[in-house]
């Protein structure tokens, strides 16, 4: 892997963390919460999937690759959940998906193929 490749997969693993957490918390602001129950939980698991896989690949680590192919897949369910609700104005959701489709895209290009 070119080191470039692994700086921009890093940095956009980091970025979709934020994202994610700081949808998780404008999330739990929200009027009707209980309805973004699983947004909240897939924010959460997708942050923290981001955070390993950026902190592997810092490390050069042999198993990088293969955390990467799990974390775009949280990456692309975090984006799906929250695409949904983006489309009813919920502008967190919009900027988390877009950061997860982001990242999901790096992390995909450093995967092992399953």
């Amino acid at each position: 892997m070119e080191n470039q490749q692994f700086k921009d997969c890093i940095d956009a693993c980091v970025a979709c963390a934020l994202a994610c957490s700081q949808c998780a918390t404008a999330c739990l602001k929200e009027e009707n919460v209980g309805h973004l129950t699983m947004c909240i939980q897939l924010d959460l698991e997708c942050a923290a999937m981001c955070r390993s896989a950026a902190e592997l690949m810092s490390l050069r680590s042999s198993f990088s690759a293969h955390l990467c192919r799990v974390c775009a897949d949280a990456c692309n369910a975090c984006a799906d959940e929250c695409e949904r609700h983006a489309a009813m104005g919920m502008d967190h959701c919009r900027k988390c998906a877009e950061a997860c489709r982001t990242c999901a895209k790096a992390c995909e290009e450093m995967a092992t193929p399953v």
